[in-house]
Formats: C-alpha cells, sequence, structure tokens
C-alpha cells in the first residue's frame, strides 16, 4: 500500500454535495469574517504581545506582528483558494490529502492537534488568569492558587498548584455550546465579537495620549541591553533583527485562527465566495489592530517591565500604573479578555473536531469521531471526547509550555498547504478555482520561506517537543491509520474464491 495515495477531490466534492447526511450549511460570509476575528483577537494580542516585547523584541514588537501577518497572508491566500475550490471540513488535513498523499495528509492532521486543541487547552489557561483578577477587582473573591494553577506552578509564598479548575469550566461550556449546534455557537461568537473588538479600540484610542516618546527608544534591543530578572538579552534571539524574528515566532500565536475559518467550509451557503472573504477580510481586520496595539503598549510601558510585572494580564496592569484616572479601562479590558479568550477557545474547539470528523470519515480515526448528533447533526461525541483531552491539558500543563507548540503546530500546517497550492498547480492546472493565489509560485514560495524561518526562530525544547509529537503520531498512523483508511479498503484487492 502506498504512503502517497490521494484522495481524489472530484470525491471530496460529491461528499460536500450531500448535505442532508452531513453537516448543516448556516454560514455567511460576515459569519466566517466574525468566527475568524473571535478566533484571532485573544490570548495571543493580550498575552503574548508583552512577552515578545518583554523577552527579545523589544518596541520593535510592531515588526515582528507585521513579519507574522506577512507570512499569514502567504498562507492565507493560499487557503483560500483550496477552501474555495474544496469546500469539505478538515482545513489543511483535507487538502494535503487531495495533492500530497495520506502520509503527509498524517502529518498535517496530526500537527493541526498542536494547534487547536493545544491553542485551546492555553487559551483556557490564560482565562483563569483574567477570572481571578476580575473577581478579585470587582467582588473581592479570589480562587485558591492550588485550584487554579497546574501542579507544575508554585506561587512565591510556596503554594503548589493542584489543577487549573476554571480552565478546565470554560472547556466544558463551550463544547457543551459547540453540541448545540454551529450556527448557536456562531451567534454567540458574534456578540463577544462586537464587544471585545470595541475595547480594544478603547484602548488604542485612550492609550494614544499616554504614550511617551521615551519609551520607544531604542526601538530594537541593543546587544549591550543590561539583563533584567535574569533575562540575558545579549543572547542571538533576544536582540536587534534576530529578536524581531524571534518575537514573530511568539506573537505568531496572534495570528493563530484565521485559518480555523477554513474548517468550517462545509457549512457554509456559499463557500465558493464567502471563503475568501472570512479568511483574508478576518487577518487584515486583525493586522491593523495588532499593529496599533502594539505601538500603543510598548509606548505606554517600558518593554522590560513585563519581564517580572503583569505576566498573563499584562494589558490590565499597563492600564492600571500607566493609564492613571482609567481604571474604568483596565476592568473594561479584563472583561474583553475573558470575552475574547471564550470566543477564540470557542472556534479552536470547533476547528479541532471538524478536523477530527474528515480524519474519521476517511478511516484514519476511529468512527466515533464522525458519528453526528440526531437533532443538531454536531459531531457531538468527538466533542465530548476533545473536551476530555483538552480539559486535562489545561487543568495539568502551564501556559508556557502550551503556547511554542499552537504556534509549531500552524506553522507546519502553514508550510505545507502553501506546497499544497505548488502542486496542485502543476498536477491539476485545469481544475475550476473560484479564488486564485496571485503570482504563484512567488507567493506559496515566499510563505514556505517566512514560516520556515519563525520555527527556527522558536526555542529548541518546543522544536523538540513538536518532534516527539510527531513520532508518536507516526506510530498511531503506521499501526491504526493505515490500516483503516477507507482508501486503503478501496485499494485491496478483493479476497480470493475457495
Amino acid at each position: 500500500m502506498s504512503l502517497w495515495r490521494k484522495k481524489s477531490i472530484n470525491a471530496l466534492l460529491a461528499e460536500a454535495n450531500e448535505s442532508e447526511k452531513g453537516l448543516k450549511k448556516t454560514l455567511s460570509a460576515m459569519s466566517l469574517v466574525a468566527l475568524g476575528i473571535g478566533a484571532i483577537i485573544g490570548a495571543g494580542l493580550f498575552v503574548q504581545t508583552a512577552r515578545a516585547a518583554a523577552e527579545c523584541s523589544g518596541n520593535a514588537v510592531t515588526l515582528s506582528f507585521l513579519f507574522a501577518a506577512v507570512g499569514c497572508l502567504f498562507a492565507g491566500l493560499c487557503y483560500a483558494e483550496f477552501a474555495a475550490m474544496i469546500p469539505i471540513a478538515g482545513s489543511a488535513y483535507t487538502y494535503a490529502y487531495t495533492t500530497m498523499g495520506e502520509l503527509v495528509a498524517w502529518i498535517i492532521g496530526w500537527a493541526l492537534i498542536l494547534e487547536y486543541a493545544i491553542g485551546a487547552a492555553t487559551v483556557s489557561i490564560a482565562w483563569t488568569e483574567y477570572i481571578n483578577k476580575l473577581l478579585h477587582e470587582v467582588f473581592n473573591i479570589t480562587i485558591p492558587y492550588a485550584w487554579s494553577h497546574s501542579p507544575f506552578q508554585i506561587s512565591p509564598a510556596g503554594i503548589h498548584g493542584i489543577v487549573d479548575l476554571p480552565a478546565v469550566f470554560i472547556v466544558l461550556i463551550l463544547s457543551l455550546l459547540l453540541i448545540k449546534g454551529t450556527q448557536a455557537s456562531a451567534s454567540v461568537n458574534a456578540i463577544i465579537v462586537c464587544i471585545k473588538v470595541a475595547i480594544v479600540l478603547a484602548f488604542i484610542c485612550v492609550g494614544w495620549q499616554f504614550i511617551k516618546p521615551a519609551n520607544h527608544t531604542p526601538f530594537l534591543i541593543p546587544a549591550n541591553e543590561p539583563s533584567v530578572a535574569g533575562h540575558d538579552y545579549s543572547a542571538t534571539f533576544n536582540h536587534g533583527w534576530l529578536g524581531v524574528l524571534h518575537g514573530a515566532g511568539i506573537v505568531f500565536f496572534a495570528f493563530i485562527g484565521f485559518d480555523a475559518v477554513s474548517t468550517a467550509a462545509q457549512e457554509t451557503k456559499n463557500p465558493k465566495r464567502d471563503m475568501p472573504i472570512g479568511i483574508l477580510g478576518s487577518l487584515a481586520i486583525c493586522t491593523v489592530l495588532y499593529v496599533l496595539f502594539s505601538w500603543v503598549l510598548t509606548g505606554v510601558a517600558p518593554y522590560h517591565v513585563f519581564l517580572t510585572a503583569g505576566k498573563e494580564a499584562s494589558v490590565t496592569y499597563a492600564v492600571s500604573h500607566y493609564m492613571l484616572g482609567y481604571s474604568w479601562l483596565a476592568t473594561a479590558v479584563t472583561i474583553a479578555i475573558l470575552l475574547g479568550f471564550s470566543s477564540v477557545i470557542l472556534v479552536m474547539l470547533l476547528g479541532q473536531s471538524r478536523v477530527f470528523y474528515s480524519m474519521s470519515n476517511d478511516g484514519l480515526l476511529p468512527k466515533v469521531f464522525s458519528d453526528l448528533h440526531p437533532k443538531f447533526r454536531t459531531p457531538y461525541k468527538s466533542n465530548l471526547i476533545l473536551f476530555l483531552f483538552v480539559g486535562l491539558f489545561a487543568a495539568f500543563i502551564p501556559e508556557s509550555v502550551a503556547g511554542d507548540l499552537t504556534s509549531i503546530g500552524t506553522l507546519l500546517a502553514f508550510t505545507l498547504v502553501c506546497l499544497g497550492i505548488l502542486i496542485l498547480r502543476k498536477t491539476d492546472p485545469d481544475r475550476p478555482r473560484p479564488f486564485r493565489v496571485p503570482f504563484v509560485p512567488v507567493v506559496p514560495v515566499l510563505g514556505i520561506i517566512v514560516c520556515l524561518l519563525m520555527i527556527i526562530g522558536l526555542d529548541i525544547r518546543t522544536i523538540m517537543t513538536a518532534v516527539s509529537w510527531m513520532v508518536l503520531g507516526l506510530v498511531i498512523f503506521f499501526v491504526y491509520s493505515r490500516r483503516h483508511s477507507n482508501i486503503g479498503r478501496e485499494n485491496m484487492p478483493p479476497p480470493e474464491k475457495q
């Protein structure tokens, strides 16, 4: 059996047309844009901005965002062509199956678990930090440290974490909402998006008047910058232009989500027109907001303070300590962040369940992942299993471990999607393409290069952990998936007559 056997695009399109048997088509172009913004604006903006600025990019974190956005634009154009041409749930996994074969499809599907499932866990951990802060500020209630942190974390007072219960709670609530239906989930997401974008704009507008030009000098971190709290700025990737590259790998987490729009292609009313609008529209809006937001944040507070203060609540810290008289904005930002995190988790869980749905339909995962609810027509069993996996990860793993793993999984997916466009333009040039990537092969090649550069910019521990994860995935593929593949069964010779 060949490792490179491919799934026919015609077969995929026939599968998409079986609307009575499959996922329900309820989403419009605006729903998709809101879905993309809902997934994008969250932990990356409110947490990773300050982290990247403090650790390696300094004030040039704005350039880190632009560099990451360019990589996302190249990948986004490639996603848009695929999603309009092949409106099937599964995103990059499905695209790889049609262009590079089953083994690569499995690798990318396995990598997407790092993006969606681990991404949802990462954001839910940050959600805990902010719900604790909001409860303390408004009601003077604090969730005990032991019950809001992983066992690998210890407070300054020496208290050990046991389990992160708030993170598990929010994952459960959103999993149940997804089981209820995609339209209901999209409606809730649209309301959340309006609120959090309004508060992000409020932070930019109010914060602009508190910018101190001295905080933006020097723009790049110099090699001789003194260490702060043991952090060595003289390290190769912690200053200068390489620091900007390192920062791009960190803030790239802030852009994760626009590709999740493509996982909902099979639930879109007019995917040929609406998918490119949803993917590229949400990416464009968020890029503008990110650059403005990061410029204001580093102008209001010196970047190095975030090494020791604020941490996950860095934006609220900046408002409280450097924007005096706007305590209401600090509370509003906290609320926006909680809502933002909730919508990100929602879309990540949606994306992961749809990838599992497609992999299960192809026989690479057990059938339980593609079983649809008889009333809601959602993959409810997959959502429940996903809740257990994400919930356990959120309960017991610290955010610092999860965040960069999410980025590397996404970057690998982006790289392979760009490569898939190059392959399909050669192997199937006459295929109707409602949306076409411009300047092929330049755009896909640049997308591959930028994404690989951002992978290189991540720390070696993250890269080695991702490699270990992929090895585990290959073991599962050869032990189970390859043997149960639907294509493999179709290609098996008939049994000999006795």
